[in-house]
């Protein structure tokens, strides 16, 4: 018997509906807006010269500019390297009695000539073996010379914050790396010395990042309170105590100046010294020193408080990379006219520097959206108080100089739970609660016109395909967190630096970076955040990752000319963020949740949604596939359109416009010679020194129309991001 077509047509129609799944868009309410021209952005660092002279030129900076990316933050290095940031070359020395200069520079706030690049100095005062952001230079409390010596920022001194140092302690920390028998330590100061002090040690397992693990107990015999300076030797305990982390705890300086003198208050303030020695005394009175003293990072690792900023001409730090000059950062186009978010070094700076940035780029009429302040104080191990402290200085400079500058922090590195540290007297160990309590206390909650951190969520060498699935509740859970750390809600919170991981990996170049990235973008804005910036914006050189597989923080690979060869997945998710689901420019884009009933039967939800109402009047979904290899079919829904029907539902009507990139347009095949070691390229005549791997294909997105109705089924390959966009019926 034959079957009439119509009969066919609707057997096949409603096996169609039956087989498809549903994202469902709550659109009772919006839970963000957002305009992209101020929201969607990208990150420029500290990069190689040679990337800042091919990179912000054309063809690069067009390719660049095609992944729709709007404003721009410029990212500031020299915090995380401990060195003090030279933005203008040309400026004046504090301390002139020496014919080249020395003390704390000042960069000169009257343009004379382009800034193409700038440096950073190196700290002749530092008290850090290693920190979270780099793993050059080394302390001068074990280095085995009693010329050189640390100092703690004067900035912090009572001198300067108008408060008891007690309530700024300044300390240092020795890690022996294993328990080791102490009953003794011997330190040689400098001026200032420490007249109150106590020296304690960890009972946890580590001191520094496991701050709530553990508490610090003053060795029997470990308080002073009246310190001479000098060398001094102090017998800590009876008898040996076994011993990881050992800390000297500060509160009260003698505020006698350095060699320097009296001219300057800054060589006045704080407290100094030359080299720490840990060990045991035995019954003969001999003193058995444990620590290694060597001026590399081999020596025995310490960590401080802070570092005074001081240094001298020689200190210039031998780099082929550099900080992007503000002329050539502003000119170029690589900020699109728009205005940028400048930072200025805040941890190893002075605010004398940083007013004289501000209004160098004033007066050359640049652009400022915000300013952001120093450079992941979590990172350098630095307490809440003391960044506040400096916070407070840096704005008063600042608003000085501009009422209407726009100032917020603290670029926290990129963490997925509270930051936390050593408790305070009343037992408080979060961070950012700590922070915001200080600027309550001291009524100056409204300096902070934004609150910012960083974003990076994986571990490079730990990202098998079923942590994509974390993403969308790892930046929602940040977000909650720091509202119930105080962050007010009328503070905007923006992530100014974010990607997959702290470190690259061959991760970076496979498709699941551009599905991460899709993920990443949507959650964040459903979560309520006001900004986001891709980092690394400019094409940068591949380095060795994990296992020395070849990665970058860029959208693109390049060769050793820094021409760029072919664009990455998330080059074309970042085009189907800023050109396909969102309406590139100046209009308000309303933020809807949306969400799928489509699971892996393990709670994991398989395909994610984002739903923006565009200015255009269009709904645009970025739909997110996050099987790894199955295709799923879906039907999109809106309910919740009025008070009157809170359950009514509509879908697309008419034609609908479809974007697509999955693993039918993408597929990273990594290369088949292995990457150089770390050492080999410290040598190579090449940037890249070793073979890409390639995409094959490589793009493009894949775009399609449909005619869409409340049952239209649209496709999602496996593993891609999908873009929907058209009107919707009326409810």
């Amino acid at each position: 018997m034959k079957i009439p077509a119509s009969i066919l047509a609707f057997v096949t129609v409603s096996a169609l509906l039956a087989s498809a799944q549903t994202i469902t868009v709550d659109v009772s309410h919006p839970s963000n807006h957002f305009v992209p021209s101020e929201t969607l952005g990208a990150g420029v660092d500290r990069i190689p010269t040679a990337a800042i002279d091919h990179d912000l030129v054309q063809p690069s900076l067009e390719a660049t500019l095609a992944s729709g990316w709007q404003p721009v933050s410029y990212r500031q290095n020299t915090d995380l390297a401990i060195e003090a940031w030279h933005w203008n070359p040309q400026g004046t020395w504090s301390d002139k009695s020496d014919p080249a200069g020395k003390g704390y520079f000042t960069g000169a706030s009257v343009p004379t000539e382009s800034l193409r690049y700038s440096y950073g100095y190196g700290l002749p005062r530092r008290g850090f073996t290693r920190n979270d952001g780099t793993e050059t230079g080394y302390s001068r409390l074990t280095d085995g010379d009693l010329s050189t010596f640390w100092k703690s920022n004067p900035y912090l001194s009572q001198h300067f914050t108008g408060e008891s140092d007690a309530l700024h302690p300044q300390w240092m920390v020795l890690d022996l790396t294993q328990p080791q028998p102490v009953n003794s330590v011997r330190i040689a100061w400098a001026d200032p010395y420490a007249i109150h002090f106590v020296v304690q040690y960890w009972t946890g397992e580590d001191a520094i990042r496991q701050p709530t693990r553990g508490v610090w107990q003053t060795f029997p015999q470990g308080a002073a309170t009246a310190g001479k300076g000098g060398t001094e030797t102090i017998r800590l305990a009876a008898a040996p105590v076994a011993v990881r982390f050992v800390r000297i705890w500060m509160t009260e300086s003698s505020n006698s100046c350095d060699a320097d003198g009296p001219a300057d208050p800054r060589n006045c303030v704080g407290f100094s010294v030359r080299e720490l020695y840990l060990g045991t005394i035995t019954d003969d009175g001999a003193f058995h020193d444990l620590l290694r003293h060597t001026p590399d990072q081999e020596q025995t690792t310490t960590y401080v408080s802070s570092i005074d900023p001081w240094h001298e001409p020689s200190d210039l730090e031998p780099t082929r990379s550099a900080q992007v000059g503000f002329d050539i950062f502003f000119t170029s186009g690589v900020t699109r006219g728009l205005p940028a978010m400048i930072p200025v070094a805040l941890l190893y700076d002075t605010p004398d520097n940083a007013v004289a940035e501000i209004a160098y780029i004033e007066n050359r009429h640049y652009p400022i959206s915000y300013v952001e302040m120093g450079e992941e104080a979590d990172g350098q191990f630095m307490l809440p108080e003391d960044y506040a402290a400096l916070y407070l200085q840096w704005a008063t400079a600042l608003h000085r100089l501009d009422p209407a500058l726009k100032l917020g922090g603290p670029a926290f590195t990129g963490e997925n739970k509270d930051i936390e540290v050593w408790p305070d007297a009343s037992g408080r160990v979060s961070w950012t609660g700590r922070f915001i309590d200080y600027l309550k206390q001291h009524g100056r909650i409204k300096d902070l016109a934004f609150f910012s951190f960083e974003h990076y969520p994986y571990d490079a060498c730990k990202t098998p395909w079923g942590v994509l699935y974390d993403e969308p509740e790892l930046i929602r859970h940040i977000f909650q967190v720091w509202r119930e750390d105080g962050v007010p809600a009328d503070v905007p919170m923006f992530v100014t630096e974010g990607n997959l991981s702290p470190g690259s990996s061959e991760t970076y170049e496979d498709i699941f970076a551009g599905i991460w990235l899709a993920d990443y973008i949507g959650s964040l804005l459903d979560a309520g955040g006001k900004a986001v910036y891709f980092f690394h914006y400019l094409p940068l050189p591949m380095e060795p990752g994990c296992n020395h597989s070849p990665g970058t923080y860029g959208m693109f690979t390049i060769d050793a000319a820094y021409k760029i060869q072919q664009p990455l997945a998330q080059f074309f998710v970042a085009q189907l963020i800023n050109l396909e689901w969102a309406q590139p420019g100046g209009g308000d884009h309303q933020v809807y949740s949306a969400k799928s009933d489509i699971n892996d039967g393990a709670g994991h939800e398989l395909v994610t949604a984002y739903a923006l109402k565009r200015p255009d009047g269009q709904w645009s979904l970025l739909v997110v596939n996050r099987d790894q290899e199955n295709a799923h079919r879906v039907r999109v829904t809106f309910r919740g359109a009025s008070s009157e029907k809170p359950d009514s539902a509509g879908g697309f009507a008419g034609p609908v416009e479809i974007a697509t990139f999955g693993s039918g347009q993408y597929k990273w095949n990594p290369p088949r010679t292995r990457a150089m070691a770390h050492a080999e390229i410290a040598v190579a005549p090449t940037v890249v020194a070793y073979t890409n791997g390639t995409a094959d294909p490589d793009g493009p997105i894949a775009h399609s129309k449909q005619n869409g109705t409340k049952d239209t089924i649209y496709d999602l390959p496996a593993a891609s991001v999908v873009v929907i966009r058209g009107k919707v019926a009326a409810h």
